[in-house]
């Protein structure tokens, strides 16, 4: 099984750690390892490096390669240009349908935190199986709720068609985008719901053939470029007609318009965490909602339920904060409250083509 890891976007919401020119994906945001590297580590022994491929944009391929060494440097895609998740799937699906379109693969992203990483594998590895023996279809990997969260994604099942050992596999209903309170907090205790993490298991074959049904236009070029991959014309061509390709998600695209016959949903506790933004990241982290979760140079005094970090040799001292965000780095210092973090985006997006541009 092949394993594709999707390392793009810049992620202003972990600004300033996170910026164009060395986007969160390769910042060390949990311990001395990107969350890249932390993605590419957790398939590791179940998935040789010959079988790992990482999706990028162009500019940051010497990033990764830098970061994955024992990653094959040709398992390295490069964008062009951003067009969204659709074009993105679509490249990697069409170029692993060249060469091995029947071989399951699953569709991962490098700036989540799985801490049961065993059973993640053991789940995928599953999941792989089934796919093996049934090509036409598509398997969604979930994270039962631990709360009743307004702002991921959530995915509803129903009865359970398949069992792999002691894993579930469950007839799939539908997508559900950011419920308001009251819904969310049915969907927690339904016993049919589960957040969806965007990872799922499929064949390349099947998913190319969802993009020529669903999505002709794009997989005409998607087609055009996979037909010269491992060829000299390979580079020419992606430049020429990735940048031609429709901006649209991969849920618009395809997603939305899947049989959900054709779909199972496993829903295990991975203990998953989207760490793509810092208050995220301090409540994935933190052992409970009052410590504080630090890094680097740091002296705390009367602090609680705050994020600290420093990547900087200066000292950060915080005396009598709550719910606090501080992050220094060598020519940005960020403090807001943890409640904030949606206006970090829009500050960012205005410091573009001001004095402060070269800090985004």
């Amino acid at each position: 099984m092949n394993a594709v890891i999707f390392a793009g976007g810049v992620g202003t919401r972990l600004w300033p750690l996170s910026r164009k020119k060395s986007p969160k994906q390769f910042e060390k945001i949990i311990g001395n390892q990107s969350t890249l590297q932390l993605a590419a580590g957790r398939l590791q022994p179940d998935f040789p490096w010959e079988k790992v491929y990482v999706a990028t944009g162009h500019a940051y391929v010497p990033i990764v390669r830098g970061q994955l060494p024992n990653l094959p440097p040709r398992h390295v895609i490069g964008e062009p240009e951003v067009r969204d998740v659709g074009p993105a799937v679509g490249l990697m699906t069409a170029i692993l349908e060249r060469t091995a379109p029947d071989e399951p693969m699953v569709i991962l992203w490098s700036d989540h935190m799985v801490r049961r990483e065993a059973v993640f594998r053991k789940i995928l590895q599953a999941a792989g199986e089934i796919i093996k023996s049934d090509p036409e279809r598509i398997i969604f990997v979930a994270q039962k709720p631990r709360f009743a969260s307004e702002n991921l994604g959530w995915i509803s099942y129903a009865k359970e068609v398949r069992r792999v050992e002691d894993i579930s596999f469950h007839a799939f209903v539908d997508f559900q985008y950011r419920p308001n309170k009251e819904t969310a907090q049915r969907y927690l205790t339904s016993g049919h719901h589960a957040w969806n993490l965007g990872y799922f298991v499929t064949t390349p074959r099947f998913l190319l053939a969802q993009y020529q049904h669903f999505a002709p236009n794009l997989y005409s070029g998607l087609r055009r470029i996979a037909d010269v991959w491992q060829t000299s014309k390979y580079e020419e061509v992606l430049k020429s007609v990735y940048p031609t390709l429709e901006k649209i998600s991969f849920d618009n695209a395809i997603l939305e318009k899947l049989d959900p016959s054709q779909a199972f949903v496993v829903s295990e506790n991975i203990e998953w965490s989207d760490i793509g933004a810092w208050e995220a990241l301090k409540e994935a982290l933190a052992e409970a909602k009052v410590k504080n979760v630090t890094q680097g140079k740091v002296m705390l005094n009367d602090t609680e339920d705050s994020l600290v970090y420093n990547y900087t040799d200066q000292l950060v001292v915080t005396i009598d904060l709550s719910d606090m965000l501080v992050v220094n780095t060598n020519d940005v210092v960020l403090v807001c409250r943890k409640g904030s973090v949606p206006k970090i985006k829009k500050l960012v997006e205005s410091m573009a083509g001001t004095e402060n541009d070269h800090l985004i």
